[in-house]
């Protein structure tokens, strides 16, 4: 409120009213036309209240949340599996309709020139940080606080000392402490908060700090939302060698919605992810190359661009290749949205079929962790008889 603290007065009165206890403040200055509020002043006042009064009690909301969520979808689950499959005539299964829907929307596409992008089960992980840079310290807060065997009091102590060493400039502490903000659980979502701190990080150069600030600020919340920032920081994060962060741009440019329209732009882009071994680049960049969109239009390199995607791992890029292999001649633009239709079909006969029958040995990710633990504490090498990715994760408090 911009008041000295020997011109600040103030008094309290709590009303008891049954399920409804409140408290009135008043707050003044002994100077008259001292004091005055701010926009930014009332939501820091609202946001110290809230998480003071009321941080211990919401904590534990989110706890039980958090269980009955795992609860519910066990008992889904267990019931699915006792379920019998009831088997309808073709033409009475309502998937079916998610044909004629996907016929109407390529009807669409084709008629505004659209591109879809098919990346609903991509995987981010443009948010993922290295171990190898952050400080013991770091590390072993992070690893209490993200533990649900600890007690929620030494999570919530854990949580408190990495904002310190947020707050003491350690970028790693800022970013995880920033996400955590972001996404909510133990700590209690606030997002200006999570865009405080992530822009701190992201000053220093933190790629995953800077991609996530970027789809923060892109995102539809209003006192964030700044599309101008948004992609900065992604440019930031690209350069940085982000390739998810690449890859974001490159639908940015194609997509007209948080910056004009650019298919040339758009496509180097890509074009970096893509080298970089993004499957959902590589596919992107080849729909480009086979329409000639912001690239010279040519079959033969959209072809690679698919079979690259295909080799790592994306699904759908088969359909243009097996479609482009028995040498149809369609328009691109047909092309792609019979390529789509199908991809669709196989999805909906894919999700109906009977379940295949258990074989071999199956194992959790727990348990696989807890061996893999076993075998370098009897004096293995952590990637014996099997290929690991690099150490990192995306912290999220739960």
């Amino acid at each position: 409120m911009k008041i000295p603290p020997e011109d600040f007065r103030w008094y309290v009165a709590f009303h008891d009213e049954g399920n409804h206890p409140h408290i009135h403040m008043i707050a003044w200055s002994t100077k008259p036309n001292q004091a005055y509020l701010s926009k930014d002043g009332i939501r820091q006042i609202k946001s110290t209240l809230t998480n003071q009064i009321f941080r211990q009690e919401l904590l534990h909301v989110y706890e039980q949340k958090s269980k009955s969520r795992d609860e519910l979808v066990a008992e889904a689950r267990k019931a699915m599996q006792e379920k019998k499959r009831l088997r309808p005539l073709l033409s009475q299964q309502k998937e079916f309709r998610q044909i004629k829907n996907a016929v109407i929307k390529e009807a669409e596409h084709i008629r505004m020139n659209r591109i879809s992008f098919e990346d609903e089960e991509m995987q981010d992980d443009g948010e993922r940080i290295s171990t190898y840079d952050m400080s013991y310290e770091c590390q072993d807060l992070q690893s209490v606080a993200n533990d649900d065997r600890f007690p929620l009091e030494e999570r919530d102590e854990a949580a408190e000392q990495l904002e310190q060493l947020a707050e003491d400039g350690d970028a790693y502490a800022q970013y995880i402490i920033g996400t955590a903000y972001r996404n909510g659980g133990l700590l209690i979502p606030d997002t200006v908060k999570a865009q405080k701190l992530l822009e701190r990080a992201a000053e220093q150069d933190l790629d995953a700090a800077q991609y996530a600030l970027g789809k923060l600020y892109l995102s539809d919340d209003a006192d964030i939302h700044d599309s101008a920032k948004g992609i900065y920081w992604l440019k930031r994060s690209a350069d940085n060698g982000n390739d998810f962060a690449a890859y974001r741009l490159g639908k940015e440019y194609l997509s007209d919605k948080n910056v004009p329209k650019d298919a040339s732009t758009a496509a180097e882009y890509l074009r970096q992810a893509a080298n970089n071994g993004n499957a959902y680049a590589q596919y992107l960049l080849g729909k480009l190359t086979l329409m000639g969109e912001g690239v010279p239009k040519d079959m033969d390199a959209a072809y690679e661009w698919f079979a690259a995607a295909r080799d790592n791992g994306h699904t759908y890029a088969e359909f243009f290749m097996k479609r482009m292999e028995r040498g149809e001649q369609e328009p691109p633009s047909v092309l792609l949205s019979a390529t789509r239709l199908l991809y669709h079909m196989g999805n909906i006969f894919r999700d109906n079929a009977p379940a295949p029958a258990a074989t071999g040995v199956q194992i959790d990710r727990k348990r696989l962790a807890q061996l893999r633990q076993k075998r370098v504490a009897l004096g293995h090498k952590p990637d014996d008889h099997e290929l690991e990715q690099q150490q990192g994760y995306s912290m999220q408090f739960r």
